[in-house]
């Protein structure tokens, strides 16, 4: 947006005839860099080494917070909070050396109602100079963009906040696997353990020591375990010995000892543990349980656990089973943590591709890579296509390669995060344009071992960009054509002025004239377009004669006398619409057809009533229109060579024309045939068809 005043420079101080501000041309170049500034980007320029301001439109004055009488002023009297800030330096150095200063998201403090307040603008400093090469003028364009700047912090502050919850998950997700693998190696100890204590109790059974002792010992050893444990005897499973560890988790005291287990946790009653140790108990079959869901009471509800354990079975002389040793660890927060994990990784998933963003590691010593899908598309890749980091290379343009490699290599220096906009070609020769953005990450020795990185098509975005600028390009050089014309005639008028009136000077009034006509037509389009582009194009709905109104209209080609306008159809027929838009739909197609038809003597203008619509046709019989450029003709911007011919004009006239027809609640279109001519036709509702236009208006 900030070159959109550059085609108008030299046209807009072409009227500047000396340094006096208060002479009669400068004050009509004003008018016009008025007219021409009257734009939603601001604007200004300045002159001289104090720089004075010779002209501000209303965005700018409303940056500054002043009104027009700042104009013709210095820059530091008017705006004096800016004296502690680089703005007027810059301003200077552009003056004295004629260079262009252009900044990014750049930062001002400025007034407001409430004080000072930072803001963030993309400007220029455009330095125009004379034919001397001295600067003669400075032109200011500036665009604020804060509210994107404070979006990317955002966007900045939000990715950091991401990343450290993926880290802190990261994190308990392995100390979970950590405390696993230590409960698993204290389960292999505790096996051992009791299979040392199976020994120690047949040795003590060969030795004939007591029972008593050697209960004793396997009690002292379930109660300073390490890990919740507990010893359930009998058929009823009878708590016979518990440690802490695991009346934490059953969340009970050591009155249950000497309970059955149902009767103790009556809880368990319809969950599967009880069948599980029956099944233990009488196969003599050690059971392992991982991540096992219990629902323990708290007293008021049940609440959730998640479990490992073991049930071992522990057998007398006879390998009968007598009781069932019990080792436990609760492992709730892990698993909560892990689906945490996963639901955070979804939920990531389900954003990025509803914002078709693809993402992909890059392993930088091996060059292979982990892409989602809609990375690979982003390439021209299918998702089962192996994609590798040389193969991303390979797609890039090879003019942007380098520069894309300078950003990588800058990013991984410097911990950043590099940001890109290029082009790639797919394999099917098509190009695509991606907004790519990438990060390091380092191993545990600070060596960048891979880059992460996220990519999103951006193709439709840079056409409207180019498009954009297309345009404006053509709209400086129509504009600068006419003006060009009027300027000569004006001056030629000058230095004849004290002359005898001659036919010398109705020639240049009338190609002055002429000229701005046509400047006038141009600009009512832009004014039309900005209209359509905001939905202001309001429409002033009256019944009138549809014939009478096209028998008034296009008089400044009869009066040519270079075409005949015939006009055929029901001369009775009654419309309720605008009849002023109506009429420039119509004129903008037969000056159309005078354009593109010159050799077509007569131009058909037809009318028809078709049920509830009314049809108005404009045929011409040149040379007619390409089939592949129809689809486009009301496209906005549109300006395609007529059958190699160029054409001036800005490409907004059909577009105009479709919008006021699709307010109208009508239909626009074209038939064309080469070496026949064309026919363009739009319908309206007609009288009898009030009511859709009522419901156009509300």
């Amino acid at each position: 947006m900030l070159k959109i005043f550059r085609p108008y420079e030299r046209a807009l101080f072409t009227f500047k005839k000396s340094n006096n501000m208060n002479s009669p041309e400068q004050i009509e170049a004003e008018r016009l860099l008025s007219v021409l500034f009257y734009s939603p980007n601001a604007t200004a320029v300045y002159r001289g080494e104090d720089i004075t301001i010779l002209s501000a439109n209303q965005a700018m004055l409303n940056f500054w917070g002043k009104d027009r009488s700042v104009i013709g002023k210095g820059f530091r009297a008017v705006l004096p909070e800016l004296d502690d800030q680089p703005f007027f330096g810059i301003l200077k150095n552009v003056w004295d050396s004629g260079e262009t200063f252009t900044a990014k998201n750049y930062p001002a403090v400025l007034l407001t109602e409430d004080g000072p307040k930072k803001f963030y603008f993309d400007f220029e400093y455009k330095a125009m100079l004379d034919e001397y090469g001295k600067t003669e003028y400075i032109l200011h364009t500036a665009s604020e963009v804060t509210e994107r700047q404070e979006a990317m912090h955002l966007v900045e502050e939000k990715s950091k906040s991401e990343q450290k919850l993926i880290n802190d998950l990261s994190a308990l997700n392995e100390e979970y696997y950590a405390t696993n693998e230590d409960l698993m190696l204290k389960h292999e100890e505790l096996f051992t353990a009791n299979a040392e204590l199976l020994k120690i109790r047949k040795e003590l059974l060969t030795a004939n020591h007591t029972l008593a002792e050697n209960e004793k010992r396997f009690k002292t050893l379930v109660e300073k375990s390490p890990v919740a444990m507990a010893s359930l005897r009998g058929e009823t499973f009878e708590v016979d010995i518990v440690n802490d560890m695991v009346l934490q988790i059953w969340n009970k005291d050591r009155s249950i000892i000497g309970k059955p287990l149902l009767e103790a946790m009556p809880e368990l009653k319809d969950q599967t543990f009880i069948d599980i140790l029956s099944k233990v108990y009488e196969t003599g079959q050690p059971y392992y349980g991982k991540e096992i869901k219990a629902l323990i009471s708290n007293g008021e509800e049940m609440k959730e656990h998640y479990l490992n354990f073991a049930y071992q079975p522990i057998v007398d002389e006879n390998n009968n089973s007598v009781s069932i040793l019990v080792v436990a660890s609760d492992v709730t927060e892990q698993v909560h943590a892990r689906e945490s994990v996963i639901e955070f990784k979804n939920r990531l998933e389900i954003a990025m591709d509803a914002s078709r963003l693809g993402s992909t590691e890059v392993h930088l010593a091996t060059g292979k890579m982990e892409s989602t899908a809609q990375f690979k598309y982003n390439f021209g890749y299918a998702a089962n296509e192996e994609f590798n980091y040389s193969d991303l290379y390979d797609a890039i343009l090879p003019e942007y390669r380098e520069h894309i490699r300078g950003l990588v290599q800058k990013a991984v220096l410097t911990n950043g995060v590099y940001k890109a906009e290029y082009p790639v070609r797919w394999k099917d020769g098509s190009i695509h344009w991606l907004e790519a953005h990438g990060r390091p990450r380092y191993d545990k020795n600070g060596v960048a071992d891979r880059m992460v990185g996220m990519t999103t098509e951006i193709t439709d975005k840079k056409l409207e960009e180019q498009r954009k600028d297309d345009f404006l390009s053509v709209a400086s050089h129509e504009l600068k054509t006419p003006l060009t014309a009027v300027k000569a005639s004006i001056q030629l008028l000058n230095r004849i002025k004290d002359k005898p009136y001659s036919q010398t000077h109705i020639r240049l009034i009338e190609q002055s004239d002429k000229g701005i006509e046509k400047m006038c037509m141009l600009i009512d389009d832009l004014l039309n377009m900005s209209r359509l582009g905001q939905d202001q194009l309001m429409l002033e709905y009256k019944t009138f004669n549809l014939h009478e109104m096209l028998s008034k209209s296009c008089n400044h080609v009869r009066l040519e006398d270079k075409h005949d306008l015939i006009l055929t159809g029901n001369e009775s027929i009654e419309v309720y619409a605008d009849e002023h838009r109506i009429e420039q739909v119509v004129v903008n197609l037969v000056n159309n057809a005078v354009k593109y038809a010159k050799e077509s003597r007569e131009i058909h203008i037809l009318t028809e009533s078709l049920d509830d619509h009314v049809k108005i046709s404009v045929q011409d019989f040149g040379e007619g229109i390409s089939e592949s450029v129809i689809p486009h003709l009301f496209d906005r911007y549109y300006r395609a060579d007529h059958l190699g011919s160029s054409y001036s004009g800005l490409g907004l006239g059909l577009y105009i024309c479709s919008e006021i027809i699709r307010k109208h609640s009508g239909k626009i279109g074209v038939h064309s045939k080469i070496g026949e001519g064309s026919t363009f036709w739009f319908t309206i509702p007609a009288k009898t068809g009030r009511i859709i236009a009522d419901a156009a208006l509300n």
